[in-house]
């Protein structure tokens, strides 16, 4: 109706998911780097959630585009199945014919075996399989065990089958269930895909406009968006609507522009009864802060995050003395508020288990100066059992985050050390709140670089030339002036595959780790302590 009169092709704010009108913020595309992390990290469970309207559709078309040649996938819309309506979908995705016997239909176990065989088969034309399902909130906790249940099928490498579970923040809230610990800790990766800020309220606007035809003026002012993302506190769909009416508003009254008082007229007529007006979106379930980053203990009871007794054997030794916290003689409901420490803190805290004293401020600038580096990344529980270090880790609240140092984990348990005391907590509850990014420190070579490429040579080039002869069985290590050739890239590229690294023949921090690890370099280890 109103698009003659601005001037438009056509309606630039509709909730149809046109992909000509695809806005990729920052968070979005964060969230995509997640999923696709998630199909070449060896299998598991990938973890993307958000609020109704933030995206979560838009992302995973995304990644469906991008999904490599080599990977089969399939897709689910409507969880609300039984275990077996689930299998048999699953089995109708990857085009798998289920054996049954003559006139009965397929049950539980024919689906299964069935899919086994595929997953197998399928492994060995050297195939990856995904298994996105979406609103994954929907299903029941049986049908999730038996999704895990589908994931035990492995190789020596990785799992058979990855599944990405993209649902509502609720999701989060079922994954912390007792009965679902299992599951929790087989999630490599999660996302919390958070509404727009202000500017990318204005942004995403603008490009709608834009895409829709929009010449000369426009007809929603950027000094409104402030305002626009307070009326719908940044979510998408919200947007979509406020401004689809607040246009429609502008051409009832004959204004050339939307002002504020036909925007909150708006905003009125399309979130009447919901707290939208307000700019507070649905709130999902969250671990409560209050001042100084204390985690208030309702939120950390016996039910959910619970210090249990201290188990020295359980952390590897360290030079930072810590100090052990008895076990309650039973389960308190109320416990003490568990405090998070600052990065800045949890820094130091994680410098000192290399023996080093770090600065109270810009620690990893520092850290070179004796002989250490920060590395930085993202990734689950199972991308931190891959490094087996110590590693600061985000805890999330929300978009609030406090930081602990995760210094032991064994299949059930991690260990985590909040300032100078040590807590162990459940798997399953840590992968329910853990942010994502982590960062750790690793022992630098003699004349490390930051980037050695092809023909490069120095004392670097030695020190992985030697690790790498030492772990092949020679006995004499290289003489020094070694060149990293096609011959040692080539070394190097084995080593990588071998180890699960990027095979790309250049030695980034990972490769270093790994060396380091493997050749004995004194540093500290995450599972040292259950022998892993």
């Amino acid at each position: 109706m109103y698009t003659n009169y601005f001037q438009l092709k056509q309606a630039p704010f509709s909730i149809a998911p046109d992909p000509r009108y695809l806005f990729m913020s920052e968070r979005h595309r964060e969230a995509l780097a997640h999923l696709l992390y998630g199909i070449g990290s060896g299998g598991g469970f990938v973890l993307l959630t958000g609020e109704i309207g933030a995206g979560k559709t838009t992302v995973c078309r995304c990644f469906i585009e991008q999904v490599p040649d080599d990977c089969r996938l399939a897709y689910i819309f409507n969880p609300k199945l039984t275990v077996e309506e689930l299998l048999q979908t699953i089995c109708d995705e990857f085009r798998i014919q289920a054996a049954s016997a003559a006139g009965v239909k397929a049950g539980v176990k024919a689906y299964v075996d069935a899919i086994n065989a595929y997953l197998l088969d399928s492994h060995a034309q050297g195939h990856n399989n995904v298994l996105v399902i979406d609103e994954a909130q929907n299903l029941s906790a049986q049908v999730l065990e038996q999704l895990r249940l589908l994931t035990n099928l492995e190789t020596s490498e990785r799992k058979l089958l990855q599944i990405i579970l993209i649902g509502q923040p609720e999701l989060r809230t079922m994954l912390a269930r007792p009965e679902l610990e299992q599951l929790a800790q087989r999630v490599i990766a999660r996302y919390h895909l958070g509404p727009l800020s202000a500017e990318e309220t204005g942004a995403y606007v603008a490009h709608r406009l834009a895409v829709a035809g929009v010449q000369g003026a426009t007809p929603v002012p950027a000094a409104l968006a402030p305002l626009i993302h307070r009326l719908t506190a940044g979510v998408p769909r919200r947007i979509n609507l406020l401004c689809d009416r607040a246009l429609l508003g502008a051409y009832v009254e004959n204004s050339r522009e939307v002002t504020p008082a036909i925007l909150r007229r708006a905003a009125r007529e399309v979130f009447a009864g919901d707290d939208a007006l307000a700019g507070a979106p649905r709130r999902p379930l969250r671990w409560p802060f209050v001042a100084g980053g204390v985690l208030a203990g309702a939120a950390i009871s016996a039910a959910a995050w619970q210090a249990v007794p201290h188990r020295p054997a359980s952390v590897p030794a360290a030079p930072v003395v810590v100090q052990a916290q008895p076990a309650p003689a039973k389960v308190n409901m109320q416990p003490k508020p568990l405090a998070l420490a600052t990065q800045d803190d949890a820094l130091r805290e994680l410098g000192a288990l290399w023996g080093q004293q770090l600065p109270a401020a810009a620690a990893c600038d520092a850290a070179p100066r004796l002989g250490v580096r920060c590395y930085q990344g993202r990734g689950g529980l199972y991308e931190l059992r891959l490094l087996d270090r110590p590693a600061i880790v985000g805890l999330h609240d929300g978009a609030r985050v406090g930081y602990a140092v995760l210094i032991g984990m064994d299949d059930d348990t991690a260990t985590l050390a909040i300032n100078g005391q040590r807590h162990t907590v459940s798997l399953g509850l840590l992968a329910t709140r853990i942010d994502g990014e982590y960062t750790t420190l690793w022992k630098v070579p003699r004349g490390f670089r930051d980037q050695v490429g092809p023909g490069d040579s120095g004392p670097d080039v030695d020190w992985i030339a030697a690790r790498l002869a030492e772990l092949d069985g020679k006995r004499a290590a290289p003489p020094a002036g070694q060149v990293l050739d096609e011959p040692t890239r080539r070394l190097l590229r084995a080593f990588q595959v071998k180890q699960n690294l990027k095979a790309d023949g250049l030695a980034g921090p990972r490769t270093y780790m790994r060396l380091n690890q493997l050749a004995g370099v004194d540093e500290p280890r995450l599972l040292a302590a259950t022998g892993k």
